[in-house]
């Protein structure tokens, strides 16, 4: 009886090699197609998003005065929210805004992230 039992675990140990080797193998097929994307054509920034832009009053006291693309606007914006603990605690999608949010938001105490990109547009020129 115990030679029966060893002569499944030897089965069991077969069967799960060749498992692994499936496995591997798509791991390695995926690793190469991940690479043959990121080898390929690099994808080139739009130079809208690039162009530096002047930021009015209101929205230069939040992230300074100098021309700045809207990429790095957006950056500095999203670090004052986060420094001054603004992202609402339940509705993460929410900022509450400050007193010097408030102009930049339109007088709106509350925002959406995505609503919030479309005021800040309106102070750049």
């Amino acid at each position: 009886m115990a030679a029966k039992k060893g002569g499944k675990k030897a089965a069991k140990k077969g069967g799960a090699k060749k498992g692994g080797a499936k496995k591997a193998a798509k791991a390695a097929k995926k690793s190469t197609k991940k690479a043959a994307k990121k080898g390929g054509a690099k994808r080139t920034p739009n130079a809208a998003f690039m162009k530096p832009m002047q930021p009015d009053a209101a929205l230069g006291a939040v992230v300074g005065n100098n021309p700045m693309p809207r990429t790095e606007i957006t950056k500095k914006l999203w670090g004052y929210i986060k420094r001054n603990n603004l992202q609402d605690a339940k509705e993460r999608r929410m900022i509450n805004a400050d007193d010097k949010l408030k102009p930049v938001f339109g007088g709106k105490g509350k925002v959406s992230m995505f609503e919030m990109t479309k005021l800040v547009n309106k102070h750049l020129k």
